[in-house]
């Protein structure tokens, strides 16, 4: 008997030092929130699914693409950046990775981020003949602009987006003035979005630049056009992000990697978190109908992870083994 107790007590002993070493092994953990939706909600799953199924005592800090990522290269900190658009800042994420600072867990969105020029699916589906954005102006009468019908509309970004320099070029290498198009200022995001929403109640056509994922195209089913042509970088940094650049040619916009990244020091001590960060991606059709729940509730990104991590359990419990799904299920119910 006192040998069964001695091998009981022996046996909890060891759990509980097996559990402390885990905990312990995960630590403290500093994860980044940009300031857009996506990057927030991705942020707060992160913390929620760290601290519930890992034992990790992680904590949100505020950052920003350029500042975020250069902090973890030149001073080690924050120890996750979830959602990084990191050719943003391609040379700070070539020197850290040279340097051995920094290492990247994966594309967190399988397709990318993208950027375009979208119609509305009706519009698709009443005309199937339209697929490309050569298509696309060929039919002005389509597309009316809001001060002149005769003409067509491409809606263009706010002033001073690098989208907007882009479709300027885009507008110019594609011919639309020649084709009977304006190029429309919406003067701000919200006048962007608004354009987007007023046609679609309306059933008006509607074309323009755009991007995901995003709120907007969780909530209007939107397609984006094919350019006619492959992705060429040498004439995209040449001309087609210049607006200055007087002759732009047709050109493809390529997919950006949208990568998690995590400091070396702590992909060192990460154990099975970084198995998780590797194996945590999603598509953009999934983020956007999450963004724009949380749009239409007004949610925060922690009420957005919680609503994801109750309502999609097929997508997120193939990032983690089992017994840490299970914790993770209790800790949202």
């Amino acid at each position: 008997m006192k040998n069964l107790v001695a091998v009981s007590t022996l046996a909890l002993a060891l759990a509980a030092f097996a559990g402390s070493a885990s905990a312990e092994g995960c630590g403290k953990v500093t994860i980044a929130s940009m300031n857009w939706q996506s990057a927030e909600v991705l942020a707060s799953i992160d913390k929620l699914i760290l601290n519930a199924g890992y034992g990790c005592e992680a904590e949100i800090i505020q950052g920003d693409t350029v500042p975020t990522l250069t902090s973890m290269v030149e001073k080690g900190e924050p120890d996750i950046a979830p959602e990084g658009w990191v050719e943003m800042v391609a040379d700070v994420m070539k020197r850290g990775l040279e340097e051995k600072k920094i290492v990247t867990a994966g594309h967190v969105l399988t397709d990318g981020g993208v950027q375009g020029w979208w119609v509305p699916k009706y519009v698709i589906d009443a005309n199937p003949g339209i697929k490309t954005i050569d298509d696309a102006l060929a039919h002005p009468e389509l597309f009316p602009a809001p001060e002149d019908a005769k003409k067509g509309a491409v809606t263009n970004g706010p002033a001073g987006w690098g989208g907007t320099k882009v479709t300027t070029q885009l507008f110019k290498a594609y011919e639309g003035e020649k084709k009977g198009f304006v190029l429309v200022d919406p003067g701000s995001a919200a006048g962007l979005d608004g354009s987007i929403a007023k046609a679609y109640e309306r059933k008006q056509g509607w074309v323009g630049y755009y991007w995901e994922p995003t709120a907007l195209l969780g909530k209007y089913e939107m397609v984006k056009l094919d350019f006619g042509v492959p992705n060429d970088p040498v004439e995209w940094k040449r001309c087609n992000a210049d607006d200055k650049c007087p002759d732009p040619k047709k050109n493809a916009w390529a997919k950006e990697s949208v990568d998690t990244v995590v400091t070396t020091a702590f992909a060192e001590r990460a154990g099975p978190v970084m198995d998780y960060l590797k194996a945590r991606n999603w598509s953009n059709a999934t983020v956007n109908k999450l963004l724009a729940w949380m749009t239409d509730n007004q949610a925060t990104g922690d009420d957005g992870a919680k609503y994801f991590l109750k309502n999609n359990p097929d997508i997120w419990t193939k990032w983690v083994p089992a017994d840490v799904a299970e914790k993770v299920k209790k800790a949202v119910e």
